[in-house]
């Protein structure tokens, strides 16, 4: 019987992931996702999924309908008990991964242009003043250690955006994460390139790459240089750091027979971005878990909620004037035998007609400045900034 990672490395050898990429028009039942390894579009609805616990229930029973290596892709909300955006498609197109693509070198089409207005919410200043009440909380509070707060960019232009040619600019801007362009329920769809690895299975190899503490790229190469090792040496920073390899590593401990954490952090960068990367493997221990199950185990880990979950979740719902819906959620695929990959759902924007709500937050802590945070959340926006061709944020 054929399974979706086989199908893959026969597709691997093959072109096709341009093709792939070229071939997405959003709507409610389309659904693109690539990664390092893979690229996967899919067509059609054959079932959906709103409970995530349900999932491998409803894998085996499209498997037992006669679907030949059936699979579940979409995204998952941050807060608890709402209704995931997952569904099993009735084809899935799978190919190898786009940056071992020869045609991602040509370039993408500029973005048509469209006279963007953008809407801060909230409003700059009300973001900094949120972090300073979050970093007053920090220090009075011994229990609560970190709080991940978010902002969000509104665009709206007439026609909104061209989301097929954003995904093609995505892919190209950042070649080597995750880039996804899933249904969010009515007409609108999350669109997005996040560089984070929430957990990924294959056999009963597990891999998770938790990113925290960042840092903005600069054009010029010695500044980037120096901007690099200054966050490697960050006491802030490696706190942060510390505090979600730490989370990673009690939520998978339990599910693996061997778990490896690396004790000093990496760099990873974006074309926006520096991050601190851990790469955690380990090998489960029961062969009947899933990737989704590693999945809902990990999911919100403290890169995009905070310590202690409950804590930090509640102060995001005082601070925060919106609901962020999918962002900061999980986005990704896995399939009847339990092999799959997901991502933390980071960079991403929800498009539904003439808007595009864009997402960025920063993980705060008691040594953080307000302005520095504000900062990196403008540095994060840059990602959707540059596919919809501005280059500036408010």
């Amino acid at each position: 019987m054929t399974t979706a990672y086989e199908a893959h490395d026969t597709a691997a050898a093959l072109p096709g992931a341009t093709a792939l990429l070229a071939g997405y028009r959003p709507g409610p039942a389309t659904a693109f996702f690539a990664g390092p390894g893979r690229t996967l579009l899919a067509e059609g609805v054959r079932a959906t999924v709103t409970d995530p616990a349900r999932a491998t229930e409803a894998l085996r029973a499209a498997r037992a309908a006669g679907a030949e290596a059936p699979v579940v892709v979409g995204a998952i909300p941050f807060s608890p008990g709402r209704p995931a955006r997952l569904f099993i498609p009735a084809e899935v197109h799978r190919a190898g991964p786009l940056h071992e693509d020869p045609l991602l070198q040509l370039p993408a089409a500029a973005p048509a242009t469209a006279d963007w207005r953008q809407r801060p919410v909230p409003a700059p200043e009300v973001y900094r003043d949120a972090v300073a009440e979050a970093v007053r909380r920090l220090s009075d509070d011994s229990g609560l250690t970190k709080v991940v707060l978010a902002r969000t960019l509104e665009l709206t232009a007439p026609g909104g955006a061209d989301l097929p040619a954003m995904l093609h600019r995505l892919s190209r801007r950042d070649p080597d994460g995750y880039t996804f362009a899933v249904p969010a329920g009515g007409a609108a769809t999350l669109v997005g390139a996040s560089p984070e690895l929430l957990v990924s299975r294959r056999a009963t190899a597990v891999s998770a790459n938790p990113l925290a503490g960042s840092a903005a790229r600069s054009t010029d190469l010695a500044e980037d240089v120096r901007r690099a090792a200054a966050l490697l040496e960050s006491p802030k920073d490696l706190h942060e750091h510390a505090v979600v390899v730490e989370a990673v590593r009690a939520a998978l401990a339990p599910l693996c027979a061997q778990l490896h954490v690396p004790e000093r952090p990496t760099l990873v960068r974006t074309a926006a971005m520096w991050h601190l990367s851990t790469t955690v493997t380990g090998t489960l221990a029961d062969p009947a878990t899933s990737a989704l199950d590693l999945a809902l185990a990990l999911h919100p880990t403290p890169a995009v909620c905070g310590t202690p979950t409950d804590r930090a979740r509640d102060l995001i719902g005082e601070l925060e004037p919106f609901d962020r819906g999918l962002y900061t959620g999980v986005v990704g695929w896995g399939d009847a035998d339990g092999d799959g990959e997901w991502v933390v759902t980071l960079r991403c924007a929800e498009a539904e007609g003439d808007l595009l709500r864009l997402f960025a937050g920063a993980g705060v802590v008691a040594a953080s400045d307000p302005a520095a945070e504000l900062a990196e959340t403008g540095a994060k926006f840059r990602t959707f900034l540059h596919a919809v061709g501005l280059e500036e944020s408010k």
